[in-house]
């Protein structure tokens, strides 16, 4: 399946007003958008499809829980949706769409990560997990969960957990999200969410912020909270996505790396 089936190039650099309000802080700042010409953005005749994978989408998260869904498997996710009248079975151009989004190459538009899921069925076992208390969200037993107990710990309690594991279902949803919150600019959603295939949250990774904080936690201010000054301090925590990173995503000192 050619890239050129599902994407359209536009050589120009100009974001429209709305991207720039809401993103400019969040994106911009960190990544102009010059560097990163030509665009790649969803193909005019699928804007339907991805549209409707979208509502699909919230509709089974609803449909599982917030909680749930975070782990939710990509089989489990079909199944739901073609048992549930409200929400309905994915038609065959919609899985088209979502099996390229997962299998394809995003260094063609500036995405340099590593590939960490290679089956867009992969699962997460849920013998090696844990939810924890008062966030919705899960972690790996082991080195993940010993690391944010460690900084709760250390840090203090108006620390929290604010994203824990990804599946690939959950990152797809993220994804998609941000693809339309920036009028289906594929390139410049990948930088500050990596593609469905390419997150660390499937393995290990977890963010944190500060209670109370909201969105902030996942802008540069958070960079500026006293919960991230004594993060710094920590000699057994890193942030995986630093400023001027080789993965070319912004910068993110929530995210902390396990693996």
């Amino acid at each position: 399946m050619n890239r050129r089936d599902f994407f359209k190039l536009s050589s120009t650099a100009v974001l429209s007003s709305t991207v720039l309000a809401n993103d400019t802080v969040d994106i911009v700042s960190f990544e102009p958008p010059e560097m990163r010409n030509p665009y790649f953005y969803v193909e005019d005749q699928y804007i339907n499809a991805f549209n409707s994978i979208r509502t699909k989408l919230t509709l089974v998260q609803r449909h599982v829980g917030y909680g749930n869904f975070n782990i939710l498997s990509f089989d489990q996710m079909l199944k739901i949706a073609a048992d549930t009248s409200k929400i309905g079975a994915f038609t065959k151009h919609e899985l088209e769409f979502l099996e390229f989004m997962f299998y394809y190459n995003p260094s063609a538009h500036g995405f340099y990560g590593n590939r960490i899921s290679n089956n867009i069925t992969d699962t997460i076992n849920r013998k090696e997990i844990v939810k924890v208390p008062r966030t919705g969200h899960y972690l790996f037993k082991g080195k993940p969960l010993d690391t944010y107990h460690e900084m709760i710990r250390d840090v203090g309690h108006t620390l929290t957990l604010t994203s824990g594991i990804r599946s690939v279902v959950k990152q797809m949803k993220l994804f998609f999200d941000k693809v339309a919150s920036v009028d289906g600019n594929i390139t410049i959603a990948a930088i500050s969410l990596a593609p469905p295939a390419f997150t660390y949250h499937a393995i290990g990774d977890f963010d944190v912020g500060k209670k109370g904080f909201g969105y902030a936690n996942f802008t540069p201010r958070f960079a500026m909270t006293d919960e991230f000054r004594q993060i710094r301090k920590l000699t057994y925590v890193d942030v995986r996505y630093t400023i001027n990173n080789k993965d070319g995503v912004r910068y993110e000192p929530w995210h902390i790396t396990t693996v």
